[in-house]
């Protein structure tokens, strides 16, 4: 019920299309079923006053009632469904807060990351620079853009009472606009199985006057879980069921960019930074042992290998697509020089790989690219 009866403006809308939808196509069910009944009723064995004509086939008047009442029916629900799919675009900006009542332009969004874990939920504030675990606190009328992402499987997040579901799926991100006009508590959770957990994957949802949702960012810069960083996500990470909500006084401003890349482990290079790569024409042969370093291996690796540490202090050649900051996902600053050697190896080194990673002999071994002049190209 509280899909036709939300708290959200966007939700509300959504709702009436499901009503106005259902009441367009009973007005072709009801008189159909109401024909069927009458129909069985005069035309059955025991009535002898109603006409018999066997070899009836064809009959225009009929043939315009049976077409034409459909045909405008699925006109008009197409007409709603335009219209609709671009007013309600999860990716569009919102341009009311409740009927009648436009988005100010001086109104700026508030500002929460999503990312599903296995099985809980984390929401980052980068303006208020906090985040939560299962809370989800939002202040009344204001509206709402999310960035949503996971950390491994497919979920879908959805807020019966704010907003339609949108899928959080790993290495991408969605989003998705909406707002609460109401004060409450409200219920969030994952539409999207994926999991042994699944069922308990539930967050509380706070609409609150906007006084007192200043007053829960203040408890929850104040709160004893201290900073969210890298090292503390990838413990949080780890499948849980039934967490309780917990907010922490602080993040990393980063972390959300590196969770969409995939790279929060230290010596992963970011999706971003490969794209980078590919664009610029790849590594070539000198550059097979990064492989290691774009793998998600989840709880498995994570760059614990001999080659995967080797490499590591190759990864910086290849970062030169900075963030949202112009910062790396590790915190150092990108150099900005340009990319050089059959490897793209760093400015003033020559790079050597491990004689493990490749032949000994041959055009492309260990010793014969150790002495490869840096600038000569592979083919």
């Amino acid at each position: 019920m509280v899909v036709l009866d939300p708290a959200g403006d966007v939700a509300r809308q959504q709702g009436n299309l499901i009503v106005i939808s259902t009441l367009l196509m009973l007005t072709i069910i009801i008189p159909v079923m109401a024909l069927t009944i009458l129909f069985a009723w005069r035309y059955r064995a025991a009535n002898k006053e109603a006409t018999y004509r066997p070899d009836w086939d064809h009959s225009t008047q009929l043939e315009l009632v049976i077409w034409a009442a459909p045909l405008l029916i699925i006109i008009c629900l197409g007409a709603l469904t335009w219209v609709a799919t671009h007013l309600l675009d999860p990716y569009r900006p919102l341009a009311r807060t409740a009927p009648g009542q436009a988005v100010a332009a001086d109104v700026t969004p508030l500002e929460v990351n999503v990312v599903a874990l296995d099985w809980k939920w984390l929401f980052i504030y980068p303006q208020q620079g906090i985040a939560t675990v299962n809370e989800l606190a939002v202040p009344v009328d204001r509206p709402i853009r999310f960035r949503i992402s996971a950390s491994s499987v497919m979920n879908s997040f959805y807020v019966p009472a704010m907003a339609g579901q949108i899928y959080a799926m790993p290495g991408m991100e969605t989003k998705l606009h909406a707002v609460l006009n109401q004060p409450g508590n409200f219920t969030g959770f994952s539409s999207n199985y994926s999991g042994a957990g699944f069922s308990n994957m539930r967050f509380a949802v706070k609409s609150l006057p906007a006084g007192e949702f200043d007053q829960w960012v203040a408890r929850a810069k104040a709160s004893p879980e201290g900073m969210l960083d890298r090292q503390t996500y990838l413990q949080l990470e780890r499948p849980s069921e039934k967490e309780p909500a917990r907010l922490f006084a602080a993040v990393d401003p980063e972390l959300f960019d590196a969770v969409v890349n995939l790279c929060v482990e230290p010596g992963k290079m970011c999706m971003h930074d490969m794209m980078s790569v590919d664009a610029a024409g790849g590594g070539g042969i000198a550059g097979i042992h990064n492989v290691q370093q774009v793998t998600y291996d989840k709880f498995a690796a994570r760059g614990s290998t001999e080659i995967a540490r080797w490499s590591m202090r190759q990864v910086g050649a290849f970062c030169a697509t900075p963030m949202n900051t112009g910062i790396r996902p590790d915190g150092v600053p990108t150099d900005p020089a340009p990319l050089t050697g059959a490897g793209l190896s760093l400015p003033g080194s020559t790079p050597v790989l491990p004689r493990t990673a490749l032949n000994d002999t041959g055009p492309y071994s260990a010793r014969s690219y150790s002495t490869r002049p840096a600038a000569t190209p592979v083919s």
